[in-house]
């Protein structure tokens, strides 16, 4: 299974009503097709009334194995349905690699 399918097999534990995790590894230096930096939207009901650095722990226990080994960089956009909603649905597009994308 790939690092890819496995964050979103993993993140199903918070009920997502939306949930996107995307490889942007090609945007980095590393070899081809490797699973090393990630984009993650996720939104949840779950996430109501809870500040985001406690979201973001919420996901970074649920993806403890991926991150101590295969995955160098998670940028994360958790929502519930009402932020995602106000937000037109739309996460932050990601900044350049400072280190030069292989694009």
């Amino acid at each position: 299974m790939s690092i890819q399918s496995t964050i979103e097999q993993k993140l199903q534990a918070l009920e997502p009503t939306f949930l996107e995790v995307e490889n942007e590894s090609h945007m980095h230096h590393v070899p081809p097709n490797s699973e090393t930096h990630f984009k993650v939207t996720v939104v949840s009901p779950r996430f109501a009334g809870i500040m985001p650095v406690k979201r973001h722990q919420q996901i970074y226990a649920l993806l403890t194995d991926e991150l101590a080994g295969p995955v160098h960089a998670l940028a994360l956009h958790p929502y519930t349905p009402e932020e995602w909603q106000a937000r037109g649905e739309a996460r932050p597009d990601s900044p350049n690699c400072r280190g030069g994308g292989n694009s």
